[in-house]
């Protein structure tokens, strides 16, 4: 049996077989405990033993972190926290871990786990946090596939830079000796993918609604607890649909996955506010059922400017004009205090935006989307994709932005495109969120990061 199994089937008195893991063995005069986990919930065993178990003395010297097999009766205890324990017939002990084993019975710093990552997945709270990394991911495929939405796998080594932030990691070649090699594999500039929606946008046109959800990768160098040199990106693009379509796909699969993550992970969530962030079910409950507020980029900025006048507020950058590329303590002034619920910011200035979003009729923005939430600030960012051939060369040009290293996009407007609109959702921030956590290095099992490259 699993340990999950046994919270779920309270039988008193009924016999159970089950392996596990010690969390923490205490040896006493007459009665000894010993606490286990399998990892299949966020709930210990407790497993009690007497000096009549025939190796006895074996199994009190066991040491945290040591795999047993347990066989024993279960004992309801209704009075108590935990609602049974395990009367022990019989242990056997399968493998002993060493003294010196680096998850004893103590606090343990986040800095010091992620530099036992390959272990951390042990211990309660990132036991918690990646089953709910878990949760959230399939409820984003569950939500997707019953939209109809196609699952596109698009390619992690491309030649284009969707986002033209200029920060990829090149791809060369290398020989037996781990030296490059001088004639490039590919005959052209290659890189790892820092978006999957160019090529998405592609296949849209085939489908009509696809999604991406996939590895991403930004080689900038950033120690902020926000950034990640890979991440995962989730990537929806529907043909025929406009901005307001976008927002409201965008709404609809953040509130599936909040309901669905409440539903499956209630428990690891319930912990989690203890360790990471009280309140935290209540604010996802919360996320799930209030309507989300939507602002212009125009009216944000006279929020701004008007709040910086009459001294409510000192941003560090409270030079606030069109143009401003809004920072995170702008988008949280926004929706945690002026609105007080998740906002959609729209319409951005071109200059501040990609080359790809729709260039509105008043020639000075273009039909982006920004969703920001409390806590976090921008938590999505989206558009409507620009469908006319002239327009979007011309902000190649004005980009300079090689057209004919993107000759296969732009020439998806001149065989049949009728509008787009597609999003992008950084999950390891959706993950923190759900979490409480405050790093990003710590919603990634195994984090690259600058000057990181440990497992």
């Amino acid at each position: 049996m699993e340990i999950k199994d046994l919270y779920q089937d309270l039988k008193n008195e009924q016999m159970v077989e089950f392996i596990a893991r010690v969390r923490s063995n205490r040896d006493g005069k007459k009665v000894s405990f010993l606490v286990l986990s399998d990892g299949t919930t966020i709930h210990d065993v407790q497993v009690v033993y007497k000096a009549d178990l025939k190796n006895y003395h074996d199994v009190s010297r066991v040491r945290v972190g040591s795999i047993l097999a347990v066989e024993g009766v279960m004992e309801l205890t209704p009075t108590r926290d935990q609602p049974f324990e395990i009367k022990a017939t019989n242990i056997e002990i399968l493998d002993e871990a060493i003294p010196d084993y680096p998850l004893q019975k103590k606090e343990h710093s986040l800095e010091f786990l992620r530099e036992i990552a390959q272990l951390r997945a042990r211990t309660k709270t990132f036991n918690a946090i990646f089953r709910i990394r878990s949760l959230a991911a399939f409820a984003i495929h569950k939500f997707f596939q019953q939209e109809n939405f196609v699952y596109v796998n698009t390619p992690i080594i491309t030649s284009n830079d969707a986002e033209g932030a200029g920060e990829e990691f090149g791809v060369v070649t290398y020989d037996q000796n781990h030296k490059p090699l001088i004639t490039d594999f590919f005959n052209k500039k290659a890189s790892l993918t820092v978006s999957g929606q160019l090529n998405a946008e592609a296949f849209a046109q085939a489908f009509k609604k696809v999604y991406t959800f996939g590895p991403t990768f930004r080689a900038e160098s950033s120690f902020t607890s926000r950034h990640a040199s890979e991440f995962w990106m989730i990537e929806p693009e529907v043909a025929f649909s406009d901005l307001s379509a976008n927002i409201d796909l965008i709404e609809r699969m953040l509130k599936f996955v909040f309901n669905d993550v409440l539903i499956n992970g209630l428990a690891e969530l319930t912990f989690l506010a203890t360790v990471n962030e009280p309140g935290l079910v209540e604010k996802i409950q919360t996320l799930s059922t209030s309507k989300y507020v939507i602002n212009t980029y125009e009216e944000v900025i006279e929020i701004l400017s008007q709040a910086v006048a009459a001294k409510k507020v000192n941003f560090e950058n409270n030079k606030i004009s069109f143009g401003l590329d809004l920072g995170t303590e702008h988008e949280r002034y926004l929706c945690e205090v002026v609105n007080q619920c998740p906002t959609f910011v729209i319409n951005y200035p071109k200059e501040i935006k990609a080359f790809y979003m729709k260039l509105n009729s008043d020639q000075k923005t273009v039909g982006a989307v920004d969703l920001l939430v409390p806590g976090i600030g921008e938590l999505v960012g989206g558009s409507q994709r620009e469908d006319d051939y002239e327009q979007l060369l011309n902000r190649c040009e004005a980009l300079k932005i090689n057209p004919s290293d993107l000759s296969w996009y732009l020439d998806l407007r001149r065989f049949g495109y009728y509008k787009s609109s597609g999003f992008g959702l950084g999950f390891e921030r959706l993950v923190m969120y759900l979490t409480g956590t405050s790093n990003i290095r710590d919603v990634l099992p195994f984090p690259r990061t600058p000057k990181n490259l440990l497992f």
